[in-house]
């Protein structure tokens, strides 16, 4: 991290598009030797073909500390942005390079929550992809998946951007929620499923659209054995 921050700080001051891209560019990077050298080798399972000059609404189970450099290695193809924590942005150095990488989201101010959702209907207007976490928060209750909120689903209809589920199988083992010391070198996998197409749907499927992609993506983490289901 410290040896991007000079290159964060540089590309910051191309704007939110190019700039941001460029430190998407150097966060990946960061992944991509991060990992191994704490023990974390990846690897990308597609179920599916996935059309990498399309842009989606990915949306990704949320179970550890390591989701972050894990959607760097999974996303490799199309420009993205996450949807993130305010309060991860308080963290030194990563929450500066966080902050400049992500759209940041309040979930205790309703307006500032609003204004997150039109920031990333704006980037996907602009030709990028958007990465959430729809259960909001770490899943500690040892089921495949919390509830899920409706943001993604309401930005994907209201945007007509098909919904692209991503399952964090071994995230949970490799840093689980309850330690930051917890880290445990081993494999790491995301498998890419089946595109949902939201054509014709309108903010009324809003809740026909999040149970249909939850549903799938429970079946999967149950049928993939995710070591946190008991």
């Amino acid at each position: 991290m410290f040896l991007i921050l000079p290159l964060v700080i540089i590309a910051s001051f191309f704007g939110k598009i190019k700039g941001g891209n460029f430190i998407y560019i150097l966060c990946k990077l960061w992944a991509d030797a991060l990992l191994p050298l704490i023990g974390i080798f990846h690897k990308n399972i597609f179920e599916t073909p996935h059309d990498t000059k399309r842009q989606y609404v990915f949306v990704a189970n949320h179970i550890s500390y390591m989701d972050i450099p894990i959607i760097l290695k999974a996303v490799r193809w199309q420009h993205i942005r996450v949807l993130g924590k305010y309060e991860t942005s308080k963290i030194p150095v990563f929450g500066y390079i966080y902050r400049n990488a992500a759209v940041m989201v309040d979930r205790s101010n309703a307006e500032r929550r609003a204004k997150s959702v039109r920031q990333l209907k704006s980037i996907i207007q602009k030709g990028i992809s958007i990465t959430i976490f729809p259960e909001g928060t770490f899943n500690e209750t040892h089921q495949p998946l919390k509830d899920f909120f409706d943001g993604a689903f309401r930005i994907a209809i209201e945007t007509q951007t098909p919904i692209k589920p991503i399952l964090f199988l071994d995230a949970y083992d490799r840093l689980n929620y309850k330690s930051l010391f917890a880290l445990t070198p081993g494999k790491s996998r995301a498998v890419y499923l089946e595109e949902i197409s939201v054509d014709g749907l309108t903010i009324k499927d809003i809740t026909l659209l999040k149970n249909k992609v939850h549903q799938l993506m429970e079946a999967k983490l149950i049928e993939y054995k995710a070591s946190w289901i008991q």
